[in-house]
């Protein structure tokens, strides 16, 4: 069996670290494909924060396209497969997905996970780093939506894994879902 890239994907407060962060534990490599938008803010000395971090991202696509978190990301994800399986914490666009899809093909497994707006933006409204109200949560679903077409990664997914209940119910879907990625 050849290792394999799980690009979880699914809305803001879904759980996709809570799922990257596990199956990193269970010793996937792990990219972040945000970190791309935070080392850009750090690299200009500016504040982490909400504002920034969509200032940064907006720039980096307009000036780069849709898939340059994909683009940039690439390279470490074509270098962490030669040793162990790899986590992707969120493909954010259609372009990013198509653009690694046509690189990693059947190497590439698609996670989404699904929760309900209501308890998304509860947690997101709780977080101590990056924490959303739920209009703010709702306003960047809207946008992630229209404006990157997050929702394609999502309906393309392999898996589909519901996070609405107790961690212990998550981690035992994840369980099930590794037995299945470890028989291709």
């Amino acid at each position: 069996m050849s290792n394999k890239f799980v690009a979880v994907v699914g809305m803001v407060g879904a759980g996709k670290t809570t799922v990257s962060r596990y199956l990193e534990k269970k010793g996937f490599g792990y990219v972040r494909f945000g970190q791309v938008v935070i080392d850009e803010i750090k690299k200009r000395k500016l504040r982490v924060c909400e504002k920034n971090e969509k200032m940064v991202r907006e720039g980096l696509r307009k000036k780069y396209g849709m898939a340059v978190m994909a683009k940039l990301n690439y390279p470490k994800i074509k270098k962490a497969l030669k040793n162990f399986h790899v986590v992707g914490d969120d493909i954010y666009s259609w372009a990013e997905y198509l653009l690694l899809k046509k690189k990693l093909r059947d190497k590439m497994i698609v996670l989404a996970i699904y929760a309900s707006p209501e308890i998304r933006y509860r947690r997101t409204a709780k977080r101590q780093k990056r924490p959303l109200s739920a209009k703010l949560a709702q306003s960047r679903d809207f946008a992630d939506i229209a404006n990157i077409q997050k929702a394609g990664p999502i309906a393309m997914a392999d898996y589909l894994i519901v996070n609405e209940d107790r961690l212990e119910d998550l981690q035992k879907n994840l369980e099930i879902f590794l037995k299945k990625i470890q028989s291709l």
